[in-house]
């Protein structure tokens, strides 16, 4: 069996290799053996490569943050049934097959597609949790997020609306704009040292209660600028590489508030009928088309190196898949 295994750290699609391991087998009371269907590369997972982030430990290990696929085999207990789809909520995804603790494991719908779903764990729910949180918004509020175009934005943005609030996001490029404004963005400017002026001349005093920062850097100041007074700043991933960086008169006299995100603890605060609940939400959200994340290109597991490469790339317009036991219909 083909299982993909970081070996050290360094550059992707470096450390990361396809080796062989024994199948799962039959799987021990409380557990289920998984054929993974498509597995969705993060910058969590590229960073956590890099030894930038909490990875795979200790070295040599399976890797691979999300993915969704079929049971196979079922060990004894628990109300799980071959044939199943399920997202797996264990971080060692990346292979033909995993064999995992059933509570590990989230049921969803047939109908939901593999390209959805390989998608379904990290970044909706980063989206949602985020918007629901930290700050109680009301209707007319102003939300404001960078590196907008990723899967996270695009979520925020179509689930911002669904609550009455309204996104201005922040871009790298200008070609970015018009697709965003197309997908539901209410104001969309690149970003940079001069961003809150420049939205403040769009939206004028209306309360921006809640600053959502993927990149750390210079970026979280820029965000806090853009803020109302009293206002909070989640950061939730460091796409710069650089800490987050904030002026004193933001927190002391401005009274804002910088915290962070991460899934696994916002999901660790939930109970397993509560965690349920949302996935299927999500999934539901994908099907209904509330929320939509494009794809833009698939790798068998012996295409890991390209994969990885096209993953890390700027410029992207989509997800980039794994796809451990072959092409999707």
């Amino acid at each position: 069996m083909k299982q993909v295994q970081l070996i050290a750290n360094g550059a992707p699609h470096e450390v990361c290799k396809v080796v062989d391991v024994p199948d799962p087998g039959a799987p021990r009371p409380g557990r289920a053996v998984v054929r993974m269907m498509a597995c969705g590369i993060n910058p969590a997972d590229l960073l956590g490569f890099e030894g930038r982030y909490p990875g795979p430990s200790p070295l040599p290990a399976p890797c691979g943050i999300e993915g969704a696929g079929v049971i196979e085999a079922v060990g004894e207990g628990g109300d799980l049934a071959v044939g199943d789809h399920v997202i797996v909520l264990a971080r060692a995804n990346w292979a033909e097959k995993v064999e995992v603790d059933a509570a590990a494991l989230a049921r969803i719908p047939k109908t939901l597609s593999w390209r959805d779903a390989a998608q379904l764990k990290v970044n909706p729910p980063t989206a949602y949790l985020m918007l629901r949180d930290y700050v109680k918004l009301k209707p007319g509020d102003w939300v404001a997020q960078n590196a907008a175009n990723s899967a996270v934005g695009l979520h925020l943005i179509r689930f911002a609306r669904e609550i009455g609030a309204h996104t201005a996001n922040f871009v790298r490029r200008e070609e970015l704009v018009a697709p965003l404004k197309a997908h539901g963005a209410d104001i969309v400017l690149v970003g940079g040292e001069d961003q809150a002026a420049r939205l403040r001349t769009e939206i004028g005093d209306a309360a921006a209660t809640l600053g959502i920062d993927a990149i750390g850097g210079p970026a979280t100041r820029w965000m806090a600028d853009c803020l109302t007074d009293g206002a909070t700043t989640v950061n939730y991933g460091y796409l710069s590489g650089a800490p987050c960086e904030i002026e004193p008169s933001h927190l002391i006299v401005r009274g804002q508030t910088l915290t962070g995100f991460w899934l696994g603890r916002g999901l660790g605060r939930l109970s397993a009928p509560e965690r349920e609940a949302l996935f299927a939400d999500m999934a539901a959200a994908f099907e209904a088309g509330r929320i939509v994340s494009p794809v833009e290109a698939e790798y068998g597991l012996d295409q890991l190196a390209d994969a990885l490469r096209h993953a890390a790339a700027g410029g992207r317009g989509g997800k980039i898949l794994l796809t451990p036991n072959g092409a999707l219909r």
